[in-house]
């Protein structure tokens, strides 16, 4: 990635549809409850979002959500988004996305995609994929990913998919409480942990973790930092600032609403650099820089 060519780094994108499988009408109605829950129908191709971010000189990492095992839909190959990195690899960074429940099938899985295609992250929801992070059922893939000492993303908090659903699809935002993510911090201190967007209605637990656990990163994705909690503004400004990262959600949220936002929710200008860019670049290996001290 030629970070001095992008003025910032959005940690959080996802790829919605494949050009390579034929499109899966399976569980749609997930998709029509999260367009009215985000007020977004937005579905572009991974080529889409691509020149999208190039236009506007912003670096991504993106990621689908493989959740085969509990909505039954077929994922989009992780593959497919591998091949773009490669092909955009100046602003580009592809993050696998596994189902647990595949076991030590998904752990080959993973090896593979890190030897053969280059992956430099990996992707978890534990409300759409239905599973606790600190199930043992995953240690086989948290083993690879410590192996290789690459990040993991894993959403927390209240979950757009399924909301206003019967039953809210029958999802369980419980799974998504960020303090089930310390068990894996424990056990496996080479991953760093990114706990995605704000965390409501669990925000204290996820400052906390982060606080407690040096290998344990928050990323601001999904929603406008407008609405941010007080005190999520308060420690980025403080003393959570060199593990703070931009992210969007995009396309449910624009990086260009999201930076607008952020400008004007509080946060320090001393600080903007290191959340739109520079702890990015820590995290993914593209800068040798230590922390600030706090």
């Amino acid at each position: 990635m030629n970070t001095s060519e992008l003025i910032a780094i959005d940690i959080h994108t996802h790829a919605e549809v494949s050009c390579r499988n034929p499109f899966d009408s399976y569980g749609e109605e997930y998709d029509r409850a999260a367009d009215k829950y985000f007020g977004s129908s937005l579905r572009p191709t991974i080529e889409e979002t691509v020149a999208y971010y190039r236009e506007r000189k912003i670096g991504l990492v993106m990621f689908t959500v493989d959740s085969e095992s509990q909505l039954g839909r077929r994922r989009i190959p992780n593959e497919e988004i591998c091949d773009a990195a490669q092909k955009n690899s100046d602003m580009m960074v592809a993050f696998a996305s596994i189902d647990p429940h595949k076991g030590k099938m998904g752990a080959r899985e993973a090896r593979r995609l890190i030897e053969e295609h280059g992956v430099k992250g990996f992707k978890f929801h534990p409300t759409v994929q239905g599973f606790l992070p600190y199930d043992r059922m995953a240690w086989p893939l948290y083993e690879v990913i410590a192996e290789y000492k690459l990040p993991a993303i894993f959403h927390s908090g209240h979950s757009g998919i399924g909301s206003g659903m019967r039953c809210g699809g029958g999802l369980r935002l419980q799974n998504s409480n960020p303090m089930l993510l310390e068990d894996v911090a424990i056990d496996f201190p080479d991953i760093q942990i990114v706990i995605a967007h704000p965390s409501w209605p669990w925000q204290d637990e996820a400052l906390s973790l982060a606080l407690h656990k040096p290998n344990v990163w928050i990323d601001l994705s999904g929603w406008s930092p407008k609405y941010f909690p007080q005190q999520l503004v308060q420690y980025a400004n403080t003393l959570l600032k060199d593990r703070m990262l931009f992210g969007s959600d995009y396309p449910l949220i624009t990086p260009e609403r999201w930076m607008k936002d952020f400008d004007e929710a509080g946060f320090k200008d001393k600080v903007k650099p290191l959340i739109l860019k520079e702890n990015a670049m820590r995290l993914l290996g593209f800068s040798a820089a230590h922390p600030t001290a706090a």
